[in-house]
């Protein structure tokens, strides 16, 4: 339980930030302070298959549609985030079941099981309340299953696509599981950057991963990577990341200074910057992926 001093650190929203989990519950969203773990509820109640942030909005690839809504609503400032006792009203933009959403210079993407990617120039408008569920889907190419997009890369069952203005390019690779648009691509046979061409940095299957700067999370098998910016090599960069809790890492994420990792038991991990990590049981499962 909180203690009391960690309760009035949550009561002062300039060092908060809302960690957003797309869970079979729903959109789970969790206040954190630096790295205190504090007020956690179910701010949209769906089947989450992914989630995504991008300034004020928050979208949600669900079995029944992609869902948008702008946070900054909740409490009329877009400069803070605002904590899970705030209400958030999220509409649906016509686009179907999908599996996957990212964004892309402002603009919404979204993919499905069947391999439809689409984009969404105005996002923003299908979350105000001036033209409330107000969406204009374009399609932009197909692939093979969608399972994550970030930035205009999307992962998917047949490889890496890039998705600009003339539609969906196969960039290479195969079983591709998660993308970050440094471009990173976790892969089932190993995590891959791009140098002179792909070159894989983890030999072990992947299935997540994030990036943030010089800070970096992959996730092989249930087991934490981290990446170290100071190492010599690209084979040395990346090392096992102990946590203070047992169970298999599905999904990770960065805010502005923290790091995060959560469990399939429901259990969220922050660590900020250096220091060590800590934690906090949520009691939700099905946990497909994290954004702040």
């Amino acid at each position: 339980m909180p203690t009391i001093d960690e309760k009035r650190v949550y009561t002062d929203n300039s060092g908060t930030e809302t960690v957003y989990l797309a869970t079979g519950l729903g959109v789970v969203a969790v206040s954190v302070s630096d790295d205190l773990i504090g007020e956690f509820g179910v701010a949209e109640r769906c089947h989450a298959r992914d989630v995504a942030t991008a300034g004020p909005l928050v979208a949600v690839a669900t079995d029944e549609d992609v869902l948008v809504a702008d946070r900054s609503a909740a409490d009329g400032d877009a400069s803070s985030a605002p904590g899970p006792s705030d209400t958030l009203d999220f509409a649906g933009t016509g686009f179907g079941p999908a599996s996957a959403v990212g964004f892309d210079a402002g603009a919404l993407l979204a993919g499905d099981e069947e391999g439809r990617i689409g984009r969404c120039a105005a996002p923003g408008d299908a979350a105000s309340d001036e033209n409330k569920g107000d969406a204009t889907w374009t399609n932009v190419g197909s692939a093979g299953a969608v399972r994550a997009i970030d930035g205009g890369l999307v992962a998917a069952a047949d490889g890496v696509y890039h998705v600009d203005d003339s539609g969906a390019t196969h960039a290479g690779l195969d079983d591709a599981r998660d993308v970050d648009a440094e471009p990173l691509v976790a892969t089932g046979s190993g995590l891959f950057k791009l140098g002179n061409g792909w070159m894989d940095v983890l030999s072990d299957p992947v299935d997540a991963v994030d990036a943030v700067g010089t800070r970096a999370l992959a996730v092989s098998e249930g087991t934490l990577y981290a990446r170290d910016p100071d190492a010599d090599t690209d084979e040395e960069a990346w090392h096992e990341e102990a946590l203070p809790v047992d169970g298999d890492v599905v999904a990770v994420a960065h805010g502005a200074a923290s790091s995060y990792a959560v469990t399939a038991d429901g259990t969220l991990a922050v660590r900020l910057g250096d220091d060590e990590w800590r934690h906090r049981g949520l009691g939700v499962r099905d946990v497909a992926a994290a954004a702040v």
